[in-house]
Formats: C-alpha cells, structure tokens, sequence
C-alpha cells in the first residue's frame, strides 16, 4: 500500500512516498481503509524529534494521528464495528499512521462517523476533540458559570474548544489576530484578545480554567489571571510527575519531568491553582460522546483546507507555519 514514511528525524525533512507492507491487525484492532487524515502540529513535532524522549519512535515510521475512513476487516475479538462501517479514530501511540492508504486501529479507540459529516471533516476532529474533552471536561470539570480562557482560538485545538466550552455554560475569552475576531465571535466566543496588540494579562482576572497551548512566557501569565481553585492546563508542556506516570516513562525521564516543571509547580500551588500537564490520548468512547455533540449542532467541523494526499508535505508545512484556521485534512481515497 502506499504510505507517507518518516525515514528519520529531521526539521521539515520530507515524509517519502512509498510503498509498504500492508498493516498487521490484531484480535482487538480494525482494519480501516483511510478516506482522510488530519494534519497535526504534533505530526510535525514527532518528525523534528522533539518529542523522542516522551515517544521514542523508530524510524522509519508513518505519521498521521487522525483519520476517517471505512472498515475492511475485523480482528476476532471485535464486537462493535463491520466491514462496510463508517469510522474515525485517533489511533494510539506506537500504532499512528494515519498518512496511509490503510491503517489498524484499536477497537477501544475507534468511534462511528458523527452522521451527515464528510469524510473530510470528521477527519478533523479527533486529535482535537479529544484533547479539548480531556482538558476541559475530564481534568478541570468546567461547570455552567465558570470563566474559561482558551488561547489561540481560530486554531484546531482551539476552535474545538471554544465550541465545547460554551456547550457546558461557560464565559470564553480567547485570542486571535483581528482578521479572526468574527470567526472566533461565530464559533461563541464571548470576548475576543488580539494578541498582537492586546495582553491578555492586563483584561483577565479571577478566571476558573485556562487552556494553554503557548510558550513558557503565555504559560506564566496564565497562572495569573486564575483565581484561587482555578485550573492551568497546558498541551505545550512542561510535562509533570503524573504525565510520567501515566505513561510509565523510565525513571530518567520522570526526573527529567519532574525537574522541568517543578517551578510551574511551585507557582501555582503558591497561588492555590492546579497545574496539569495534558497529552491527549485515544478513547473510542469520548469520540462517541462527540460524535453525540456534532450530531446534535453543538458542535461544528471547522476545516480550512483540504489538500489531495500526494500534497502530505505541503499540508504538513501549512499546519507547521502557524496559518490554519481550524484543521488540515488529507483526502487519501
């Protein structure tokens, strides 16, 4: 089959065209025949090697860590899905590939299609889905009231989880630059920072949740607008203790973890707040659960291009530069 290889790691180094061996599936996994794929910053990060110490892939190696497609075969534990069944997953570390013609995806981790969704557009939504759930819903518990500030939310991550934010009845301040204000506004967004000529830190106060998913400078102004008994959960690191545990890193690297955020930490139990690490993981159910809200109108598909899947490079280098507004999805079939 054809697929898109990370023969090693490089910055902007070119995935390869190739052909390999058709994916091995086990008793608990479906085969899927791959439609689309979403394109992710983190695809980009695991191929520049900056998250070899975390993930330690052996190259050569297929990204993608979205896709929607059709199953082809089931292996003989699988109860939940048939060949013919319109799906989506975020596959799991250590089993991504979604650059790929076909793919192997754990049953736990695979969902039905949200219905009236294309294929490309359902591509979009699990990596970024998933990680909005898990930080808004599962490890800060926003509630209906509650002052929630997402940055960056003309992005993937963050027009998902503006959208989701406003579902549960939160108050959402997010930024964006001005030409994105009205789609951020659209997407619910109650009041809107331009980053480039505005600091959130001076207009936010006495929040409950902030998402982050800047550098280290955002991360700690982050910890200030919080009210004591807030939350600060952050994708772009640094790693705590208990990300290390979860994953049963080796002990080197859980005193690496420990060590780098032990002053993100200090701070924020200082202020009273909670600090958590969050790298998202897949789960077939919580997919369900979203699926339940897109179904539903409460939560819309937002794609900005879709590239054709001999253009992989080129979607990779559009997310990798920052400009997207919302996701980037190959169509492979």
């Amino acid at each position: 089959m054809k697929a898109f290889v990370l023969e090693r790691y490089g910055k902007r180094r070119a995935l390869q065209l190739s052909d390999i061996p058709e994916p091995e599936f086990r008793d608990d996994e479906v085969l899927v025949q791959v439609h689309a794929a979403g394109v992710n910053l983190l695809d980009a990060k695991i191929r520049n090697g900056e998250f070899k110490q975390i993930l330690p892939y052996r190259p050569p190696l297929v990204l993608g860590h979205d896709v929607a497609g059709t199953v082809l075969r089931v292996g003989r534990a699988v109860q939940r899905f048939k060949p013919g069944d319109a799906v989506y997953a975020r596959p799991d570390d250590f089993r991504i590939g979604g650059f790929a013609e076909r793919i192997a995806v754990k049953e736990a981790s695979l969902a039905a299609q949200p219905a009236g969704l294309t294929m490309e557009e359902a591509a979009g939504l699990p990596l970024v889905g998933l990680t909005a759930w898990q930080a808004l819903v599962e490890t800060a518990r926003v509630q209906k009231g509650q002052k929630v500030f997402i940055q960056a939310g003309s992005g993937g991550v963050g027009s998902f989880a503006i959208q989701l934010a406003k579902h549960l009845g939160a108050y959402v301040a997010t930024t964006a630059s001005a030409a994105n204000a009205a789609f951020v506004k659209d997407l619910g967004a109650d009041l809107v920072i331009d980053y480039k000529t505005q600091d959130f830190e001076t207009l936010l106060h006495g929040y409950d949740v902030v998402l982050n998913s800047q550098d280290a400078a955002t991360l700690e102004k982050s910890l200030r607008i919080l009210k004591p008994g807030g939350t600060l959960v952050s994708i772009s690191g640094p790693p705590d203790p208990a990300f290390g545990a979860s994953i049963q890193a080796p002990a080197v690297v859980r005193l690496a973890m420990r060590a780098l955020s032990s002053g993100i930490r200090r701070r924020a139990r200082r202020r009273g707040v909670a600090y958590a690490f969050l790298f998202m993981r897949a789960d077939g159910a919580q997919l369900r659960q979203i699926a339940r809200l897109v179904e539903a109108g409460a939560i819309r598909p937002v794609v900005d291009r879709v590239y054709p899947f001999a253009a992989t490079n080129e979607a990779l280098a559009y997310v990798e530069a920052g400009r997207a507004k919302g996701k980037v999805v190959v169509k492979v079939v």
